[in-house]
């Protein structure tokens, strides 16, 4: 079956946003996106348990963990109600992080891919964007890939997000199944 979920896992300032919406545009059907920064900036003020230390470390508690259980499933019942989803997504506990959501999508056909990029590069592209604790994609740029096993992998460190979403999409459409050849006529 052609897969329903991509799951694009990769640290902070990896592309993996970028490459999503270039995703959206080449898949020849509608795609969902939806990332772990929409999960953060839904969450509602103080008490939410996800707090980002000096240094780019991110530190999760209970509070998170409900909520972004929650938020899985909900991903999860869109993809089974037909609608194919792109998750943009930091495994900051690696396989643990990759386990929930592999449960909560159980039965479904995911492309699993690690987005790669250069820590130092990430770096960079993290202090032009303004909007990232600084040390975050250093600290991620490994980390979130420990333990994880991928169906693909794109290294955005000197490709384009173009070029990775059409690798990408590449992968999905040779999954797809085509139409059935005609039935050989004998005489």
């Amino acid at each position: 079956m052609p897969p329903r979920v991509i799951v694009l896992n990769g640290g902070s300032s990896s592309g993996k946003s970028t490459v999503a919406r270039c995703l959206q545009a080449i898949l020849p059907d509608p795609w969902l996106t939806f990332g772990t920064d929409t999960l953060v900036d839904a969450m509602p003020g103080g008490g939410t348990g996800i707090d980002f230390a000096v240094g780019g470390e991110v530190i999760v508690g209970e509070g998170f963990r409900t909520l972004e259980a929650a938020w899985i499933q909900g991903i999860a019942a869109m993809a089974r109600a037909g609608a194919g989803v792109i998750v943009d997504e930091v495994f900051l506990g690696g396989a643990a992080s990759q386990r929930r959501w592999r449960d909560a999508l159980d039965g479904l056909p995911v492309l699993w891919v690690a987005v790669r990029c250069d820590g130092d590069v990430a770096a960079r592209r993290e202090a032009a964007r303004g909007d990232r604790i600084a040390g975050m994609a250093v600290r991620q740029a490994d980390l979130v890939h420990r333990g994880v096993r991928y169906d693909f992998e794109v290294d955005t460190t000197c490709t384009g997000p173009e070029a990775c979403a059409r690798a990408i999409a590449g992968e999905v459409i040779s999954r797809t199944p085509g139409p059935s050849p005609p039935p050989s006529r004998r005489t």
